[in-house]
This record gives C-alpha cells, sequence and structure tokens, in this order.
C-alpha cells in the first residue's frame, strides 16, 4: 500500500510541478506580448537596436548553416525519390516531392531545429549567466524591466528571421533537388521548374510560414524561461542550456504535428 501511494504521490508531484512551470511560461508569454503589443503605444517599448544585434545574431549569422543543410537536404530527397521514381518513368515528380516535401514539412521543422540548437541554447546561457552573476537582479535595482530589455528584443529578432530563414531554405532545398535532376536525371531545366510551380498551393507556403512563426514563439520563449529560472551558478546555467533545447525541439516536433494535421484536414 505503502509502494503504491509513492507512486501514485511521485506522479502527482511532477504533475503539479509541471502545471506550475505551464503557468509561468503563460505569465511569462503574457508580460512578453504587452511590452510588444502594449507598451510601444504608452512610448514604453524597447530600443530597436536592442532588437538588430539579436537579428544579426539569429538571422544573419544562421544563414551559411540553414543553407548548407537546405542545400544537402534537397539533393538527398532527390536522390531517394529518383531512384524508386525512375523504376516507373516518373522522373519529373522528383520535383513535385522535393517542393512540396521541404516547403510544407522539412525547411520548417530543420531551421527551427537548427535555430534551437545555436540561438536557443545561446539565449537560455546568456540569460542564465546574467542571472546567476546576480545582473539580472542589478536592472531590477535600476528600475528596469528585464522582460523588456533581455526577453523582447530576443523574441522579436526570432519572430522576424525565423520565417525569413524558412523561405531562404525552400528555394535553396528546391535547387538542390535542381542540382540532381540537371546532373544525373533526364530532366530540363524548363520541364522542372514548371513542374515545380505546378506542385505548390499558397496554402503550402502559408503553412510553412505559420508553422515559423510558432517555432520562433517556442524557442525564444523556452530559452528565455529556463535562462530566468537558472539556479547553482554555472552547472546549472549548463543544465538550463540542454533543458532549453531538448524542450524546444519536443515542442517543435509536437506543434509541426499539430498544424500538420490542422491544415491538411481542413483546408
Amino acid at each position: 500500500m505503502e509502494t503504491t501511494s509513492n507512486f501514485f504521490g511521485s506522479i502527482g508531484r511532477k504533475a503539479l510541478t509541471y502545471l506550475d512551470h505551464l503557468a509561468n511560461i503563460r505569465r511569462l508569454a503574457v508580460n512578453t506580448m504587452y511590452w510588444v503589443i502594449v507598451a510601444p503605444f504608452k512610448k514604453q517599448g524597447a530600443k530597436w537596436h536592442y532588437t538588430v544585434d539579436q537579428m544579426v545574431r539569429i538571422g544573419v549569422e544562421s544563414v551559411p548553416i540553414v543553407c548548407l543543410i537546405a542545400f544537402f537536404v534537397g539533393l538527398i530527397i532527390a536522390m531517394q525519390s529518383a531512384y524508386q521514381l525512375q523504376q516507373f518513368g516518373a522522373t519529373i515528380f522528383v520535383a513535385n516531392l522535393v517542393a512540396v516535401s521541404l516547403i510544407r514539412e522539412l525547411s520548417p521543422l530543420l531551421t527551427a531545429i537548427i535555430v534551437t540548437g545555436r540561438n536557443g541554447s545561446a539565449i537560455a546561457a546568456e540569460i542564465g549567466t546574467m542571472k546567476v552573476s546576480e545582473e539580472i537582479d542589478a536592472l531590477q535595482t535600476m528600475g528596469l524591466n528585464p522582460i523588456k530589455f533581455l526577453v523582447v528584443p530576443r523574441t522579436l529578432a526570432m519572430l522576424i528571421m525565423l520565417p525569413c530563414l524558412t523561405i531562404m531554405a525552400d528555394f535553396i532545398g528546391i535547387l538542390g533537388g535542381y542540382a540532381i535532376c540537371m546532373l544525373s536525371l533526364d530532366v530540363t531545366s524548363v520541364r522542372y521548374i514548371d513542374q515545380t510551380i505546378s506542385a505548390l498551393a499558397f496554402k503550402d507556403l502559408f503553412s510553412g510560414l505559420v508553422k515559423s512563426v510558432f517555432f520562433a514563439l517556442i524557442i525564444a520563449k523556452i530559452g528565455s524561461y529556463q535562462g530566468l529560472n537558472v539556479e547553482g551558478g554555472a552547472e546549472g546555467v549548463g543544465k538550463a542550456t540542454t533543458k532549453s533545447v531538448v524542450i524546444s525541439i519536443f515542442l517543435i516536433i509536437a506543434a509541426d504535428l499539430f498544424f500538420t494535421a490542422l491544415f491538411y484536414s481542413t483546408f
């Protein structure tokens, strides 16, 4: 009886802990939205040069790795699909498969995962280091809101740059498929481009961009929350960084599943 009580007690305690985390994340998101949407009308908005600095870190500096991986993924999809489609004389449909799979799913998902590993972890580490070194306490002592100066610029930069990186990954990935078709398959340039255009619909691009916006919110909020709740010095910063990456990737994949089911079951 005692074993059963301990088992269900541990489940209950963990559930309450998760609910507490969800409530705190919701509170952080509401405060962030206040500083993003309401505060500018009261002339209390965040300084844009902080946001621009974060846009350079998140967007511009991520371009090489995002483009390289998107190009390789386009090559891989084209080679794998061509191997199967050649058996039926349907190699022209490689263009369809590459374009649709990249724009609907792979470009938003892979770009978000890359940015999570590169920038989501950096957000948690930077804010966490400021927390353990008591810089956040110093901001509050000076009457400055930490969410306004630390969370809002990173959130805005992520919301702006992740969709831009996703669009770039779309084009570079399609270029990878195009390269395989030009070099290895009997498909002309005009046919490939025409087939790609005919295979895509507006909802494909729209769904990919909507996903990237929500992925950006997940990355920024989880990284910021983990950084603001660091405990235990340098070891705590490392744990928070790891948690931010793992939790963000899990939530990104869960959100991708949700929006895929939503878009392609209702439209």
